[in-house]
């Protein structure tokens, strides 16, 4: 692997044998530990030595030496003698994903690498995949996480506080502007809100449930944008599954809020309401915190523009008429 390979950084998906060290001495299970000592001396070791690995005359892998082992143990001893036998080993098939797994699970400093004859092809070592998956990460992740709130990747302690004005202050336009828009949208049910007081004081657990979906599917929906092949056909079963899913919140959320607020206040017909409400309200936020980055991606328009704030904007304005229209379909 070149410099500018390594500097990239391996993508999670990417096959494990792309990533492979190729620099180490594989030990044959006949040797003594003299033997294998010298074989060492006389090769050029890459990297940090951690273990070494012993194969047989067709070079699949029979067990691990640890160096420590190999340099206390007696000369004359057999490597089959103080070999470690049992040893986790990953298929070249295998992806960085997989061995990353590995590494965090079991604690290993290297791993190696066979084909299916159990042959040793290579090793990998965490000291490649640390530095590495820690660039992916800031690469992706925060990237993703700055996206969700509005906010394109900047440092605390970059640019001037003018800058970071023009920045943020946008996003708090579209806040403010979705503020007055559920009042105004509020107040065109003043009416029911008059005759039926229990409805504002679930208004608040209402939103929350619906803004949680929304911003939920909107993290999912950026995350679903670093896959490779985004078509419609692909577009539609995530939204299909999304929509399935926010309906299934929603039918377990909806009944919770409506047993309390009968058990409060005695009132089955607005409990059933509420209930009706935040399901349906649960499942539309989910649809629109997915639609919207997928779609604006799909016309190649940036998916900052559907972030959080927007996604928000849109999920309160359409969870307040659901629960108004049907309070006052039903209640009035």
């Amino acid at each position: 692997m070149t410099a500018s390979e390594m500097h990239q950084g391996p993508r999670l998906d990417d096959a494990v044998e792309l990533h492979l060290r190729t620099d180490f001495t594989p030990l044959n299970v006949d040797q003594t530990i003299g033997q294998a000592l010298e074989q060492i001396r006389s090769r050029q070791q890459g990297g940090r030595i951690i273990y070494f690995y012993v194969v047989d005359d067709d070079g699949r892998l029979q067990g691990v030496v640890p160096t420590r082992l190999l340099l206390l143990s007696p000369l004359d001893r057999k490597l089959s003698d103080v070999m470690i036998r049992k040893v986790l080993t990953i298929p070249r098939t295998a992806t960085v994903m997989d061995a990353c797994e590995i590494f965090v699970l079991h604690k290993f400093l290297a791993l190696p690498v066979v084909d299916e004859e159990k042959r040793l092809v290579g090793v990998v070592d965490i000291e490649l995949y640390t530095d590495e998956i820690t660039d992916l990460a800031q690469r992706t992740g925060y990237d993703d996480l700055f996206q969700i709130i509005g906010l394109r990747t900047l440092s605390a302690d970059k640019g001037s506080p003018v800058e970071a004005f023009r920045q943020r202050f946008p996003w708090l336009i579209c806040n403010i502007a979705g503020g007055i828009l559920c009042a105004i949208l509020t107040g065109q049910f003043q009416e029911t809100l008059d005759r039926l007081i229990v409805l504002a004081l679930f208004i608040p657990v209402v939103l929350t449930l619906s803004e949680s979906v929304g911003i939920q599917s909107v993290s999912l929906a950026i995350q679903a944008l670093h896959e490779p092949e985004l078509g419609w056909r692909k577009i539609l079963e995530t939204l299909r599954r999304e929509l399935k899913i926010g309906l299934m919140l929603g039918l377990a959320s909806g009944p919770l809020v409506g047993l309390a607020a009968w058990l409060w206040k005695g009132q089955a017909t607005v409990a059933s309401t509420i209930l009706i409400s935040i399901s349906l309200a649960m499942t539309a936020a989910a649809l629109i915190g997915m639609a919207l980055p997928l779609i604006l991606h799909v016309f190649h328009r940036d998916p900052r523009v559907a972030a959080g704030p927007v996604a928000l904007l849109l999920t309160d304005l359409t969870t307040l008429f659901v629960y108004f229209g049907l309070s006052t379909l039903f209640l009035t």
